[in-house]
């Protein structure tokens, strides 16, 4: 098991910390001396997930706080709530996301749910979050993306899936699009002589929730959680190392992407791993960040 160096006077934020690679990034970061932020959308099952980790580690210094990623007036209250309190935010893990949901389904502001949850969303936070991260001691900002970016493509002409839906490409473009934004978001620290540091990851074929809560998305019948898996899988536990270390590890590197390095890059200890080709024109990756701005209304300050 990864043992995450010492965190001792960061303050952390993850959001999607009441389950899955969430919650055990957040547990083991406040193992190691971080004061963290669980950001959640609900109150209630992240409330839960704290007793969990203080059960486990009752000396952990965990803090929950709601956070929907679907909503952008959620979004700006949170970053408000932050900014108020004049405290550094180290490290933000933009961990939350949606898998393909039965159906196409919309957010809060009319965001096809995945481009907006899982792209849309995390890049609105990290656009407020940034003056504070960039007034705090060694700033770092780790976005999970997901093997499935390899087979997604940027549609510009089509970035809400308004016509042909597919819930799967539509999967693979949003994390594509995490993807194409960590290495944005290094590319012009690099360029501006920033202190932020921007680290990717994936967590392979992690055995979480996230397989199952898209899928249950308006079902009166709910998917059980999958236990078993044809291709090689592993539990929460290695999965959430890959955004530990992308998080954590004084060794990450400026735009580095981190995975599991064992049989087909979905399960073992974690490495760094090749950036497909499918998110290796920064030029792409610059025109989806001006799209974002423009469909959150929120400049990156950077």
């Amino acid at each position: 098991m990864y043992t995450v160096p010492d965190q001792t006077g960061r303050r952390i934020v993850v959001t999607g910390s009441n389950s899955g690679t969430g919650r055990e990034a957040a547990a083991r970061l406040a193992v190691a001396g971080a004061e963290v932020i669980m950001a959640v959308r609900s109150l209630e099952k992240g409330e839960a997930a704290k007793a969990e980790i203080l059960r486990s580690h009752p000396d952990a210094d965990v803090e929950v706080r709601r956070l929907d990623l679907a909503d952008l007036r959620s979004i700006r209250a949170f970053a408000d709530g932050i900014r108020s309190e004049d405290r550094p935010v180290h490290t933000l893990v933009n961990n939350a996301g949606v898998m393909i949901p039965p159906q196409r389904m919309t957010t809060a502001d009319g965001f096809e749910l995945q481009f907006g949850t899982n792209f849309l969303g995390p890049f609105a936070l990290t656009a407020l979050l940034m003056p504070v991260l960039l007034a705090s001691e060694s700033p770092r900002v780790a976005t999970m993306s997901s093997g499935t970016a390899n087979f997604g493509r940027i549609r510009f002409g089509d970035l809400q899936w308004e016509r042909r839906y597919s819930r799967t490409a539509a999967y693979a473009q949003s994390k594509l699009a995490d993807l194409y934004f960590g290495r944005h978001l290094a590319a012009i620290a690099t360029r501006g002589g920033l202190p932020l540091l921007s680290t990717i990851a994936h967590p392979g074929y992690t055995r979480t929730n996230l397989q199952t809560a898209g899928r249950n998305l308006g079902r009166a019948e709910q998917l059980p959680p999958i236990r078993r898996t044809i291709l090689p899988s592993q539990s929460v536990e290695t999965g959430a190392e890959p955004l530990l270390f992308a998080a954590a590890d004084p060794s990450a590197e400026q735009g580095a992407y981190y995975g599991p390095g064992g049989a087909l890059g979905l399960v073992g200890p974690t490495t760094r791993v090749r950036i497909p080709r499918s998110a290796r024109d920064l030029d792409v990756a610059a025109r989806l960040v001006a799209a974002a701005e423009g469909l959150t209304g929120t400049p990156l300050p950077i």
